[in-house]
């Protein structure tokens, strides 16, 4: 069965021509030219993918990806044709999983979407739905941390830390490896940012995040999860 693409962009000719070159690749494409469409289209046919323009009419594409994050776990690929730095991580903070500055070639698009939809197959087929340490329990399949049963709010973005951390036990990742394996994209001297998810994720998880039960810090190399003895 056809995988199914929302295109969501406000330039009419962009639209259309993503939507044949998707629909040459094989894709089943869905579009939507402004923010609340977006989100009406998404309710009505729950595609595995969203390709998401920052710059929409109606409501953004920052507040159009913060919504479909709340609802859902799919992946979500931004198109942004702004510069700074700081719109493509704020996009990525509120959960995008990887973004592409206009102009871009149909062919990159299309690779970026397909490595999306992989490393989707393969969280779903890693293991357990669940994880449980102690009171703790991630809820892969829910996106969902658990602390002795009662939801515990993390950003989208730490959960996908932490259940990467998780679903790899004893395996020390530098900063860089975790950019690509959890953020998918080379975000070449933004190492701090994984520092900083994991100073949010401690704060969630651990009893005294100053001397971390979980995630332990490799001095030069980056983190690890490990289970308390």
């Amino acid at each position: 069965m056809a995988r199914t693409i929302l295109v969501v962009d406000d330039e009419q000719t962009l639209r259309e021509t993503l939507a044949e070159a998707l629909d040459a690749d094989g894709f089943r494409v869905i579009t939507a030219a402004d923010g609340r469409e977006a989100l009406a289209r998404f309710r009505e046919h729950r595609p595995d993918l969203v390709v998401l323009d920052l710059m929409l009419p109606e409501l953004s594409g920052i507040e159009v990806c913060r919504i479909i994050r709340q609802e859902s776990g799919i992946p979500i690929l931004m198109l942004t044709a702004k510069s700074s730095e700081v719109d493509k991580v704020v996009g990525l903070e509120l959960g995008a999983d990887d973004y592409v500055t206009k102009p871009f070639s149909l062919r990159e698009l299309s690779a970026r979407i397909r490595a999306l939809l992989r490393r989707t197959e393969q969280a779903a087929g890693e293991g357990p739905a669940s994880v449980a340490v102690g009171d703790l329990t991630v809820d892969l399949a829910g996106h969902r941390l658990l602390r002795d049963g009662e939801p515990v709010p993390l950003k989208p973005k730490v959960f996908e830390l932490l259940a990467f951390l998780f679903r790899n036990p004893g395996q020390v990742f530098s900063l860089e490896q975790l950019l690509e394996r959890v953020w998918g994209y080379d975000f070449a001297g933004e190492t701090r940012t994984v520092d900083v998810h994991v100073h949010w994720l401690r704060s969630r998880i651990e009893t005294d995040p100053a001397h971390p039960a979980f995630i332990h810090t490799v001095r030069g190399v980056g983190y690890v999860f490990r289970r308390p003895a």
